[in-house]
């Protein structure tokens, strides 16, 4: 309706049309910043007048969370990423709602840059995050279901200490050992080398690299003291 009531919105903001919003997955998001935008809005059904009936931009609204989480873990804002609920006929909301997303993004500035990160962190820690993304799925599907499907619910769930809990220890170590995977793959490095890149302490890298040599994703070498995938 935004178009056919010729409403004037930001034209800075780039859009692709899905079926339904939950249809957009973690990946896209995490695919998005890693091509340089500086931020995502996700545009989708009023809750409870799903057109199929399956109640997809709860979903959407879930991984929102989730993503959120982690734009906050690597150190980027969370705000930049967004999520607006409206309905067909909505233009004006659409058009007002992408306005105050396009100037909010404007005031935090470049991704990555606004937040002090240099290149070549930003991308490690964006490839890091999708490499996880399989694993987060798993963890949504089996932990991470709101009791009951109202936004309020799934306020209060996401924010619950329970979940905060989870994400702090299982999926941001989980998202740690990606980081360290793929620093490693440019090649043989110390434990004090690894902690020095990634920003990790040393106790926390030498727990990942045993629980990745009992599993047999790295080795190490005693002559050198270096780290190695396996």
């Amino acid at each position: 309706m935004a178009g056919v009531s010729r409403l004037q919105y930001s034209s800075e903001i780039r859009l692709v049309r899905v079926m339904c919003s939950g249809r957009v997955d973690l990946r896209f998001v995490l695919r998005a910043f890693a091509n340089g935008h500086d931020g995502v809005f996700i545009g989708g059904c009023r809750l409870n007048e799903c057109n199929y009936v399956t109640h997809g931009n709860y979903d959407a609204l879930a991984m929102v969370h989730v993503a959120r989480f982690l734009l906050a873990h690597m150190g980027l804002y969370p705000e930049r990423l967004n999520i607006t609920f409206m309905s067909g006929g909505d233009g004006n909301i659409l058009a007002e709602a992408i306005d105050g997303f396009t100037k909010k993004i404007k005031g935090l500035g470049p991704l990555g840059t606004a937040e002090g990160m240099e290149p070549g962190a930003l991308k490690l820690k964006l490839e890091a995050a999708e490499r996880i993304v399989p694993y987060l799925r798993l963890v949504e599907r089996e932990r991470l279901r709101a009791p009951s499907k109202t936004k309020e619910e799934y306020e209060r769930f996401f924010e619950s200490g329970e979940v905060v809990r989870l994400f702090r220890e299982i999926i941001a170590e989980k998202w740690e050992l990606s980081r360290i995977m793929l620093l490693l793959g440019e090649g043989p490095l110390p434990t004090g080398e690894i902690s020095r890149r990634l920003s990790l302490s040393p106790s926390d890298v030498s727990k990942h690299m045993n629980a990745s040599s009992r599993h047999g994703l790295v080795k190490y070498d005693v002559e050198r003291k270096r780290y190695s995938l396996a």
